[in-house]
C-alpha cells in the first residue's frame, strides 16, 4: 500500500483542483448569467421608451395632417370672405 500512497495522493489533489475548477467555473457563470440578464432588462425598457416615442410621434404627424387641411379650409373660408361669396 505505501508505493500506491503518491499516487492516491496526487489523484486526491488533481479530484480537489477539479472540485474547485468547476465550482469557480459555475459561480462565474452565475454572475456572468445575471449581469446578462440585466443587460437585456435595461435594453428592453430602452426599446420601450423608443416604442413609446414612436408612437407619439405618429400620433403628431396624424394630428398635423388634420390641423394642416383645417388651416387650408378656414384660408379657403376666407379668401371667400374676402371676395364677397359668403355661402
Amino acid at each position: 500500500m505505501s508505493e500506491y500512497a503518491p499516487i492516491i495522493g496526487q489523484v486526491i489533489v488533481g479530484i480537489l483542483a477539479l472540485i474547485g475548477t468547476l465550482a469557480g467555473s459555475y459561480w462565474s457563470n452565475q454572475k456572468h448569467n445575471a449581469v446578462m440578464e440585466l443587460k437585456i432588462e435595461q435594453l428592453s425598457e430602452r426599446v420601450n421608451e423608443h416604442n413609446h416615442l414612436i408612437e407619439r410621434t405618429y400620433r403628431l404627424e396624424e394630428s398635423d395632417k388634420v390641423t394642416e387641411e383645417k388651416i387650408k379650409v378656414i384660408n379657403n373660408r376666407l379668401a371667400d370672405l374676402e371676395r364677397g361669396c359668403v355661402r
